[in-house]
């Protein structure tokens, strides 16, 4: 393979003609990028992005070996890929002028591409994302069970939803989303097209929330998983993901993933309890562009 084996596209249906099935095959692992693409695809060009999404494939032998994506807001997804070809990635899209902002994927790859990115585009990379990826084994409800049911979150509820998001993303540090419910972009938050359920104590009081994504390639993610502080410690968190992995799992889902804080054990073995199985480490690093020297 030489470094132009990567065909790039800004054609989403294109590109999912020629590199859905690769996608599709390993399901877990590639959950991210196939909730993003499916995403862009069906929304359309987004008009809060400076540039077009592009997609690109590496090929060898006519099958597609791995892929990239970069939305419009700069972010650079990829499948795994060796040292030698993240670099080659690097170099390509370096010489095409692309500046990503960040990058996300599995942990071997993100850093590959980090280390060679500040190479070839002279962009320092700064760590801002370490997760655990899990994937559902046998659901096992918790026991003891707290009191109270699932309920699917409706229209009424869509000021809690944003509300508990928020806190969500206050605790984990995630700027970018608050940034975007701040200024009124719901719809372009990664929530925004997540589908949400409460548990409700038997009083009907939600004190804890999880969210799905739609079904795509045969996976459904959960993301994110929230209980208020003053609510955690009582089993609310592992109910409502059971509700919700259960519901995914009903519906059609061969494989149901969800990612965790590597610094958080409380909830790693609580979503290990419940059934969930460790499948790899993922990483996001940021880049920083030096600004031209002026005289």
């Amino acid at each position: 393979m030489l470094p132009d084996d990567w065909q790039l596209t800004e054609d989403v249906d294109d590109f999912l003609a020629q590199a859905g099935d690769f996608l599709r095959s390993r399901p877990a692992l590639h959950n991210t990028p196939l909730t993003d693409i499916e995403k862009l695809r069906a929304r359309g060009a987004d008009a809060h992005g400076a540039e077009a999404a592009v997609f690109g494939r590496l090929e060898s032998g006519g099958e597609v070996r791995a892929i990239f994506y970069r939305t419009p807001r700069g972010r650079l997804g990829l499948t795994p890929l060796s040292a030698k070809w993240a670099d080659h990635l690097a170099a390509h899209l370096a010489a095409l002028g692309h500046s990503p902002s960040t990058v996300i994927a599995d942990h071997e790859t993100a850093t590959a591409f980090a280390e060679t990115w500040q190479k070839h585009a002279g962009a320092a990379p700064e760590p801002f994302w370490r997760t655990h990826l899990y994937r559902l084994g046998t659901l096992t409800p918790p026991q003891p069970r707290p009191e109270g049911q699932g309920r699917i979150a409706g229209g009424k509820d869509h000021e809690q939803v944003v509300r508990w998001c928020r806190e969500f993303c206050v605790d984990v540090g995630e700027q970018p989303s608050i940034d975007l419910i701040d200024s009124g972009f719901w719809a372009d938050s990664r929530f925004g097209d997540r589908h949400f359920t409460f548990w409700e104590n038997p009083d009907g009081t939600p004190v804890s929330m999880a969210a799905t994504t739609s079904i795509v390639g045969g996976m459904i993610r959960v993301d994110p998983v929230y209980t208020p502080a003053h609510l955690r410690g009582r089993g609310y968190a592992g109910a409502v993901t059971v509700e919700v992995s259960g519901a995914a799992l009903a519906a059609g889902a061969t494989d149901v993933v969800l990612f965790t804080d590597p610094a958080n054990p409380t909830s790693n073995a609580l979503y290990q309890r419940i059934g969930y199985l460790h499948v790899a480490d993922f990483a996001g690093y940021k880049f920083s562009y030096g600004a031209p020297e002026t005289d």
